[in-house]
């Protein structure tokens, strides 16, 4: 199975500011959410990460004691000349030209499509033979961020880019897809760990 693992909460994330590419260390709220993750993974037999520090430190947090594979193609969307600026000062057509074209770029960056063309590349190495990568025994986790972890849904449901504007996914979240009978099959979407607490509390 492949598990996805959004990293734990980090600076710029608090301070509600786009955060692609820079590198913002995370909280010590975000730390305490990637080790909570820790008792959710099965037996884990690769641990990979986008190169970004919060993806690296999440990776180190989950104790998985196995060595950080780092990928550039699970790297957050470049977001250009937006980067790091207050999400509530991004202009609303802006936001509608985005949302109506994923291959649309952020000014000097890059576009969902293009985040889902690296990221779909990735999927299907990991599922492509059988007893191998996410096909494998034991779990294939990647931690990755917000946008590259939406675009391996879409690859998962067989969707376009677009279908990235209607999901939510929290920091520090867990997104499992296995393989099917001959395709992908998204198991569970944006587990967090106060959600399996409260799931654990009601049952």
């Amino acid at each position: 199975m492949l598990v996805l693992v959004r990293h734990g909460e980090a600076v710029a994330n608090a301070a509600r500011v786009l955060l692609g590419r820079v590198d913002s260390p995370l909280t010590d709220r975000g730390r305490a959410q990637a080790a909570a993750l820790a008792p959710a993974l099965g037996n884990v037999g690769r641990l990979i990460a986008s190169p970004l520090a919060r993806a690296r430190e999440t990776a180190a947090a989950l104790g998985s004691g196995l060595s950080v594979e780092v990928d550039d193609r699970w790297v957050e969307v470049d977001y250009g000349e937006y980067e790091g600026r207050p999400l509530s000062s991004v202009e609303s057509s802006a936001w509608e030209r985005w949302r109506s074209d994923p291959a649309s770029p952020w000014p000097g960056g890059e576009s969902l499509a293009d985040v889902g063309r690296r990221v779909r590349q990735s999927c299907e190495e990991l599922f492509a033979l059988e007893g191998t990568g996410a096909r494998a025994d034991a779990d294939v986790v990647v931690v990755s961020h917000v946008s590259p972890i939406k675009a391996a849904v879409a690859w998962a449901l067989g969707t376009g880019d677009e279908v990235v504007w209607h999901l939510y996914l929290a920091t520090a979240s867990l997104t499992r897809v296995a393989w099917g009978i001959d395709a992908p099959v998204l198991r569970s979407y944006n587990e967090t760990a106060q959600a399996r607490t409260s799931t654990a509390t009601s049952s």
